[in-house]
């Protein structure tokens, strides 16, 4: 699916991408239960799959997860062109080979000069009525990249929790068993309903270490910042929308306009759809389809939704995002670039061939062009 006309100069242009790699764990290893393991037929077919993706689009810094097999993917995207790989974490391991808790990780065309995990701060876990033991379900990791013409700047790959039930033993009251069948379905249901609650408390958490992390780096480093990955959620719930940072009601005096103007993230989709429409402007500005420039139409305020990147059978959702910093706002007055096209890559999900696709990953590829401000 192609949003937009490809950027003209490809010396200003930097592609980034956010993958989901969907059980990325080379045989003979399983991921989760015994069974799932990939015949050597099938993995060369995934393997295969996503070096198609990479040759034909040719992103600049891709952000994956799911990831358990992390030297097979640093070997695949280094054969691919990309000398820079990192990762923070390591899955877990059940018995001998049975996977879990697989990880983030990046690769790129550009130095990574830092690399280093996102790290919970203990002492926010009292004001954010948290457990002390609160810690990422899968850490995040930010890699500092050298990217042509910007510089250094702080790329942040997530995966966070998903909205599958917390298990917990704690959440059952009926452990004699002597209870009726009825009461039994009951317990099934209420401990699944709170265990849902859990996880949504967890990726709530997590949202909210992670823009602290964020923050603090930033007034450390000044770098700008870009964000992608996994949400598990759509970015509009009430759970994950903080991460937009959009503290309006805190803005009273132009240094808070300022800062805020440079630290709050914004989804690149609705950057994008600012900048196509500035760019119809200016196009019936030099066609010479109006007779003044007051009559040009203000830039569109209604906002398009984005296209969907899950189904869960028959309902689409958002919950891939690459969210950017201030920097990449042409209407911010310090911005060094802006996203000149969001390029979705579904086919396998919207018109899959079984041929090609049977091995590749139940989620849409997001791929944002920017182009740098001249």
């Amino acid at each position: 699916m192609q949003n937009s006309v490809d950027a003209k100069d490809t010396n200003t242009t930097i592609k980034i991408a956010t993958f989901n790699l969907c059980n990325y764990l080379a045989p003979p290893d399983a991921f989760y239960d015994f069974e799932n393991i990939y015949s050597q037929q099938q993995w060369d077919k995934k393997q295969a799959w996503i070096k198609t993706y990479l040759t034909e689009q040719q992103p600049d810094v891709i952000g994956f997860q799911e990831v358990f097999s992390a030297e097979s993917l640093k070997a695949l995207t280094q054969n691919a062109g990309y000398p820079y790989f990192g990762v923070v974490d390591s899955p877990n391991i059940e018995g001998d080979y049975i996977y879990d808790s697989p990880v983030v990780a990046i690769a790129s065309r550009f130095p990574i000069t830092d690399l280093q995990a996102v790290t919970e701060e203990p002492h926010l876990n009292t004001p954010l009525r948290l457990s002390n033991k609160f810690e990422f379900s899968r850490k995040p990791l930010r890699a500092t990249i050298q990217l042509p013409q910007i510089g250094l700047c702080d790329c942040y790959v997530v995966h966070f929790k998903s909205k599958r039930s917390i298990s917990d033993d704690s959440f059952s009251r009926q452990n004699t068993p002597d209870v009726s069948a009825y009461q039994k379905a009951v317990e099934v249901l209420r401990s699944e309903m709170l265990g849902q609650w859990a996880s949504t408390q967890q990726r709530s958490a997590e949202a909210a270490h992670l823009i602290n992390a964020i923050w603090s780096r930033k007034t450390e480093s000044g770098y700008p910042v870009m964000l992608m990955g996994d949400f598990n959620d759509e970015l509009e719930t009430s759970v994950l929308h903080h991460l937009l940072s959009d503290s309006a009601r805190q803005i009273k005096d132009d240094l808070s306009r300022s800062i805020s103007q440079r630290y709050r993230l914004q989804h690149s989709w609705q950057l994008f759809q600012s900048s196509l429409c500035h760019r119809e402007n200016i196009d019936v500005e030099q066609n010479g389809s109006v007779d003044n420039i007051a009559d040009l139409p203000p830039p569109v305020t209604t906002k398009r939704p984005a296209p969907y990147t899950f189904y869960y059978g028959a309902k689409g959702m958002v919950l891939d995002y690459i969210l950017l910093s201030g920097e990449f706002d042409p209407g911010f007055s310090e911005s060094m670039a802006e996203v000149y096209d969001y390029h979705l890559y579904d086919r396998h999900l919207i018109n899959s061939s079984y041929d090609i696709d049977s091995h590749s990953t139940d989620h849409a590829i997001v791929m944002i062009t920017l182009r740098i401000r001249q």
